[in-house]
């Protein structure tokens, strides 16, 4: 198998589990070195979110792929830990090359569907801590070594595009805003790489069947389709290594820069570079939800799969 990413450093800041978890593991597959990092690990134990996903399993996943996974746990609101992260990078590889910036992990913290006046300040501002503050931070420190060399990429894994969030309140306003704003900061750095030969692309997944997701609809990866059954929408659902290798994609591709400033799916992106999920079907997730959720047509995933 051809590995075009081969020699290639990746950072992917929020690698635990779920998108984050694939996207290290697709760009493994590629040929890259990647840092997985996140905050549950061995050593330690887990983050809040009192999860059994770990940062080294991934890094493992990672080097079975056919990459070098190397996992380091940091926590990415730690200033000095993000510091520390990158001048390992710098002084263990001398460049970076993709910076994927994915870190979450606000999910238990959301109100949904209730006003601003009956949501809990401290768990709101939690959540934009975790889901913007993270973001600035890491690539406030990485981005120097990033644009040392011409056609850097920078990835912010948010939910839902530019386009839909437009439209769309999306069930609370502190997860609102959360992912309008990181839609918004690959706009922002995108101005701010071009300079240096950089590019930075928002990304979205569709219906993501994490770790956590598989387990709200109480079946495996191996019988997701039962899900059904709880929600009939749940049939355009994807794993995250379709995300995954939409990312491996975009870092494969000689002209990234391109997308620069853009906010796309995984699904449109599929029908670029003619990647698929791991069943070998092209989940288009966002013009599923438009089309046929949004509009309360029937569950019928013909055509978008």
């Amino acid at each position: 198998m051809t590995k075009p990413l081969t020699g290639t450093v990746a950072l992917v800041a929020g690698a635990t589990r779920g998108a984050g978890r694939q996207i290290a593991v697709q760009l493994g597959a590629a040929g890259a070195t990647v840092y997985a990092t996140g905050r549950s690990s061995r050593a330690v134990g887990p983050s809040e979110l009192d999860r059994p996903e770990t940062i080294e399993e991934t890094a493992e996943l990672v080097t079975v792929a056919g990459g070098t996974g190397i996992p380091v746990r940091v926590d990415h609101l730690v200033p000095d830990q993000v510091r520390d992260l990158i001048a390992r990078i710098d002084t263990e590889q001398g460049r970076l090359d993709v910076l994927v910036n994915d870190v979450w992990g606000a999910d238990p913290l959301i109100s949904w569907e209730k006003p601003v006046w009956e949501q809990p300040l401290e768990a709101g501002f939690r959540t934009l801590r975790l889901a913007v503050d993270t973001h600035i931070i890491t690539s406030h420190f990485a981005m120097p070594l990033l644009i040392r060399r011409p056609g850097g990429l920078v990835v912010e894994i948010g939910d839902g595009t530019r386009a839909y969030n437009e439209q769309n309140y999306r069930l609370s306003v502190f997860y609102d805003l959360a992912k309008t704003s990181v839609n918004r900061l690959a706009f922002s750095w995108a101005h701010e790489l071009r300079p240096y030969g950089g590019t930075a692309v928002a990304l979205t997944p569709g219906w993501l069947r994490s770790e956590a997701m598989l387990e709200h609809f109480g079946v495996t990866e191996a019988n997701w389709r039962d899900g059904a059954a709880k929600d009939p929408h749940f049939l355009i659902s994807e794993t995250p290594a379709f995300v995954g290798r939409a990312v491996a994609a975009l870092a494969a591709d000689p002209d990234h820069a391109r997308w620069s400033g853009q906010s796309v799916s995984a699904g449109e992106l599929s029908k670029v570079y003619g990647f698929t999920d791991l069943d070998g079907s092209r989940p288009d997730a966002y013009r599923y939800i438009t089309e046929v959720v949004d509009s309360g047509n029937p569950a019928d995933v013909t055509g978008y799969r």
